[in-house]
């Protein structure tokens, strides 16, 4: 199974709308559960680096996720570096989490 490992930086001031806008999207993916969609986000230590994790189809259709990316080049400080990945094994006590 193959899925892509988006990361990027966005600009200091920006983190916290970029994770508000990350944020809507879940609210939306509980919403709509996609069927085969798998999505992950993580913002690193440096809170300022994102990792998405995405596998499956149907996340770009959704309102929230094209809110994101219409904005999303004004918050970066380093553009988005794209990876294929082979899905080993996947764990998740729930389906859809946010935060904390």
């Amino acid at each position: 199974m193959s899925a892509a490992v988006i990361r990027y930086q966005t600009k200091p001031e920006a983190t916290d709308e970029n994770q508000r806008l990350i944020e809507n999207v879940f609210a939306e993916l509980a919403t709509t559960a996609p069927p085969g969609l798998r999505y992950s986000t993580f913002r690193l230590a440096d809170g300022v680096t994102f990792v998405h994790v995405v596998d499956g189809e149907g996340l770009r259709e959704l309102t929230a996720f094209q809110e994101f990316q219409r904005t999303l080049g004004d918050r970066l400080a380093v553009s988005p570096t794209r990876e294929d990945a082979t899905l080993i094994g996947s764990y998740s006590a729930a389906v859809v989490t946010a935060g904390n």
